[in-house]
């Protein structure tokens, strides 16, 4: 069995959602590049993650919306297109934030 499927069965053993952390907030995240939040949408996943690590939700949120710079996908898919905040999660799915880079021309 390779380390992916290893981790998949690990994650249905805990089922809860597996929220990866981009390096720029891992410093909010007490160091995590993972964690496992408890929700059934993407909100309540995001809310769980936050009370576990309350200096990321200033980060993620203005208020109770994501800030603009902020992407958060499920399973590859951007939740702007899919129920935003209410994106439903199930236990083994993935929830990836990924923060918006800005650049100048070449």
């Amino acid at each position: 069995m390779g380390a992916v499927q290893a981790r998949r069965n690990l994650r249905k053993i805990d089922a809860m959602p597996l929220v990866r952390i981009p390096t720029p907030l891992r410093p909010h995240a007490g160091g995590n590049d993972s964690a496992q939040a408890e929700g059934a949408t993407v909100g309540q996943v995001l809310n769980h993650l936050t009370t576990s690590f309350p200096d990321l939700r200033t980060r993620l949120f203005d208020g109770e919306e994501l800030r603009r710079f902020v992407n958060v996908y499920v399973n590859n898919e951007d939740i702007r297109f899919l129920d935003d905040l209410d994106t439903a999660v199930a236990p083994t799915d993935e929830v990836s934030i990924i923060p918006a880079v800005a650049g100048g021309g070449v």
